[in-house]
């Protein structure tokens, strides 16, 4: 059975996490060599066990997981036994054993200590057993909490989606939530378009074969525009802007369209760049958080010094954003006066107003300096915003999109400084082009063009550039 990307790229995790395991293994079994042997009533040896069998780790510490790989051991952990793994494992661990032992003799390397050798696969057994069960466990946690689940529509009749699941493994989409059923031949195509913005759709699969070629293209338009990825078991289709790559749902194999990042160790490394980054920063700044605090008290009390708003986050998914509080108490319920006195300095659904009269003097420091978009690290270590990526917009200005291309700017993680917060918001006056920047951001995004606008936000705060 072909396995899905997501599959392989996790299985890529295991592999090197079981690597190190290994590794681990032989370090602790070299440690408690003399102590086995005094325990063994024999004289402990001086010389250390990794450094003269060190040719034994270039077997067994990249081998094993490839050798267990090939057992099945990184297969279906979610719904296999206790007892598969363990035979599996054993079988895994003969192997290699047996490659040690050929390689000693036919090389004529020198012979590793079998007290290692035990303790080391005693070691083995037990951390990857551990690890392969833990995350068995998760998984299937994950399953029933409904964690982690992409929330996928198909589309198609109920004779060809009935057809389709009935064709694939019956557990390829236990990590999909399928919301609905959509039939094109009989629902109109603006129809897919509202429940993709209303429910956070991430996928759609596409399993029609009888619709109307024109109602199948405007359906993948839409995912398109919107940064959904179109998964199609269909005839190729050209697309303007999404990315053509194959994939697999169980022995299905599918088109998708992808005008977003793909899944990668880019975005792997990002995720992790993130949370870590993020938890330096919160650590080096802590005393302007309490600087922010205290002075928000004094100079505007009566309310708190944390702000919150719902946000959209990726594919629109509601998020509380914090921000510590620059505005008077009730400032968004003088939104709407503020608009018709002073106008709005941004051309589109976003408001944008340079000296914007709710905003209490000690808030405008705060700005000035960037101060109040820290608490949004928090967001980051949460998984709900990256430190790069397109501004997130309060719910009811992501409602007022006059254009569905714009809700592409949906399609990634919202972050806390993007080119536009470096730069643009000095000079841009129209959302058209504040969302040209974002799209420009998602479709050459990678890992450099994140470290070089990281970099450029350094200066555009300590010279308050753009900030408002």
């Amino acid at each position: 059975m072909a396995a899905s990307r997501k599959d392989s790229f996790t299985t890529q995790i295991y592999l090197i996490v079981d690597a190190l395991l290994v590794l681990l293994s032989f370090w602790l079994a070299g440690l408690l060599r003399d102590p086995i042997r005094l325990l063994l009533n024999l004289p402990a040896i001086d010389q250390s066990d990794l450094t003269s069998i060190a040719w034994v780790l270039y077997i067994a510490v990249p081998f094993t997981p490839l050798v267990l790989e090939r057992f099945g051991f990184y297969e279906k952990s979610r719904y296999k036994k206790n007892e598969v793994a363990t035979w599996q494992l054993i079988q895994g661990i003969f192997i290699i054993g047996l490659a040690i032992a050929v390689a000693t003799v036919l090389a004529k390397l020198p012979e590793a200590p079998r007290i290692t050798l035990v303790t080391a696969s005693i070691f083995i057994f037990v951390f990857l057993l551990i690890r392969e069960r833990s995350s068995a466990i998760l998984l299937r946690r994950r399953r029933i909490s409904g964690i982690g689940k992409e929330q996928v529509i198909i589309v198609g009749d109920e004779k060809e989606i009935s057809q389709f699941l009935s064709e694939i493994d019956q557990n390829s989409l236990d990590d999909c939530d399928i919301r609905e059923h959509f039939n094109l031949s009989t629902r109109p195509t603006d129809e897919l378009f509202i429940i993709l913005k209303k429910r956070s759709i991430s996928r759609v699969i596409f399993t029609t074969r009888t619709a109307e070629f024109e109602k199948v293209a405007s359906a993948i338009e839409i995912c398109e525009l919107q940064g959904v990825e179109a998964w199609i078991s269909a005839s190729f289709i050209r697309t303007q802007i999404a990315r053509p790559t194959f994939d697999s749902v169980g022995s299905k194999p599918m088109l998708v369209l992808r005008s977003t990042p793909d899944l990668s160790w880019s975005i792997f490394a990002k995720e992790l760049i993130d949370r870590i980054l993020s938890l330096l920063i919160i650590f080096v700044t802590l005393p302007l958080w309490v600087f922010a605090f205290i002075g928000i008290k004094i100079t505007s009390p009566g309310a708190p010094a944390m702000f919150t708003q719902m946000r959209a986050g990726r594919y629109g998914t509601p998020f509380k954003m914090l921000k510590f509080r620059t505005m008077v108490a009730n400032a968004e319920e003088l939104l709407n006066t503020i608009k018709e006195e002073h106008g709005n300095e941004m051309e589109g659904p976003v408001f944008k107003l340079n000296h914007d009269p709710r905003i209490f003097p000690f808030g405008a420091i705060l700005r000035k300096l960037s101060i109040d978009e820290l608490p949004q690290l928090l967001n980051v270590l949460a998984g709900q915003m990256s430190l790069v990526g397109p501004r997130p917009l309060p719910l009811y200005e992501v409602e007022a999109f006059s254009e569905i291309s714009h809700r592409r700017r949906l399609s990634v993680k919202p972050g806390i400084t993007c080119e536009w917060q470096i730069g643009g918001r000095n000079r841009i006056t129209r959302f058209e082009d504040w969302v040209a920047m974002d799209l420009r951001y998602i479709d050459n995004w990678s890992l450099w063009l994140d470290l070089q606008i990281l970099l450029k936000t350094i200066p555009a705060v300590l010279f308050g550039k753009g900030a408002k």
